[in-house]
């Protein structure tokens, strides 16, 4: 079972079917996408996001995979953001989106803390690969605030064409509980 945390202003949640319209309309965003895999279709089409949530994301949903929804405490129906954490790493264990409108008010890293405190305390994981795109400066600052350390840059492909390198960090249990 994926369990619901309350933070200071969310309420991060699993995800849910009823979810898709908000999720959709705070994800379609070139913004947004743009800095995520090249596997993430632009135009985003109407209806994805039902589809992705029907037929991937929830079949798998609490094995060795998870995904929070991100609401605001005062309307917890609309999905701002989503986390994904997946145990069997590509090589990272999680990666997260969150709504332009919320970007640069400390949202990621707040839903960010209990999700994390939950892959090592409650799932046993040793430690998080992560990643970004090179040149996503907010994505960056939330790992660097987390504690992870950047361990190498590679080549990767995102929507955005210009991003052409990937940051992977590593972030350990023991450096996580410090």
């Amino acid at each position: 079972m994926t369990p619901t945390f309350v933070t200071e202003r969310l309420v991060v949640r699993p995800i849910q079917l009823a979810d898709a319209a908000s999720y959709e309309k705070n994800f379609a965003d070139y913004e947004v996408i743009s800095q995520l895999s090249d596997q993430v279709p632009w135009p985003y089409p109407t209806g994805g996001v039902h589809d992705y949530l029907q037929n991937i994301i929830l079949p798998k949903q609490g094995n060795d995979f998870w995904t929070w929804a991100l609401t605001r405490i005062e309307d917890p129906t609309e999905v701002i953001g989503t986390v994904d954490l997946w145990r069997h790493g590509c090589p990272e264990n999680r990666g997260f989106w969150l709504g332009q409108k919320y970007w640069g008010q400390g949202l990621m890293t707040e839903a960010l803390a209990p999700i994390t405190s939950y892959a090592f305390e409650h799932l046993s994981f040793s430690k998080l690969v992560l990643s970004n795109a090179f040149g996503n400066t907010r994505s960056r600052r939330i790992k660097e605030k987390s504690g992870a350390h950047l361990v190498a840059v590679v080549p990767g492909r995102f929507l955005n064409p210009n991003y052409t390198l990937k940051e992977v960090w590593e972030l350990k249990q023991e450096d996580w509980l410090r």
